[in-house]
């Protein structure tokens, strides 16, 4: 197979080039044992993230022939060997080196959602019982794994970085909606700004790039539609 590897080492060239690899795999290995391959056996230099390898941590996530995948999970056989396959970091996010991009303003973003349960008055002395379904209300949102995936696929989030983002909302949607939290009104309140819900423009681009299936769109029209029902 011919692999192409976007490089860039900032220490070296301020400019990105583009590197060729050929390699003997199989159909069954994934694009991240294609990296391993060159890392280990050709090139060391080569940088990216990489962790569990099981489609969990979503360390891995980068551009493979124009669309956001994890590495871990995207297997040879799926793709068009006959022609080159291309491996780009993520788009949006600023470059260190190679694959790996600064997920910095990425996190930023969604430690402003307050992403954690935020409960009023006392301690309670007992588990905080849900119904099935009350769980289910908020279920698709938990699978978030936070690996950029969505965030960076998104049109209006390469042209504004000061864009919430697909994720933080995504996260947001999964207190807002959660009946043990009491802290939904400072979200929603928090994304009814300029840089948050209103400026999706449901291209779906976020949905079609999520490992893990989630809705992404769905639980952002969503929370347009809790942020006008405060209102009315």
């Amino acid at each position: 197979m011919h692999m192409r590897v976007r490089r860039y080492n900032p220490e070296v060239s301020g400019e990105a080039t583009w590197d060729d690899y050929h390699l003997t795999m199989y159909g069954t290995d994934r694009v991240l044992d294609a990296l391993h391959k060159v890392k280990w056996e050709i090139d060391g230099s080569l940088s990216f993230r990489r962790s569990c390898a099981h489609g969990v941590c979503g360390s891995d996530a980068m551009r493979i022939n124009g669309r956001n995948r994890l590495a871990c999970k995207t297997l040879l056989k799926d793709l068009d060997t006959s022609k080159p396959i291309t491996v780009e970091p993520i788009k949006g996010l600023p470059v260190e080196k190679d694959l790996i991009v600064d997920m910095e303003p990425f996190f930023q973003s969604y430690r402003e959602v307050m992403p954690f349960l935020i409960n009023k008055g006392h301690e309670p002395t007992r588990e905080r019982l849900q119904s099935a379904e009350d769980r289910e209300r908020f279920d698709d949102t938990t699978k978030c794994i936070l690996c950029a995936a969505c965030t960076s696929s998104c049109p209006v989030f390469w042209t504004d970085g000061q864009y919430f983002g697909p994720a933080a909302i995504v996260n947001a949607h999964r207190f807002i909606f959660d009946s043990r939290d009491d802290a939904g009104d400072m979200r929603l309140e928090i994304l009814n700004d300029k840089e948050g819900v209103w400026r999706c423009r449901t291209t779906f681009n976020c949905s079609e790039a999520c490992p893990r299936g989630i809705q992404v769109t769905q639980a952002i029209q969503e929370v347009k539609q809790a942020i006008l029902s405060r209102k009315i």
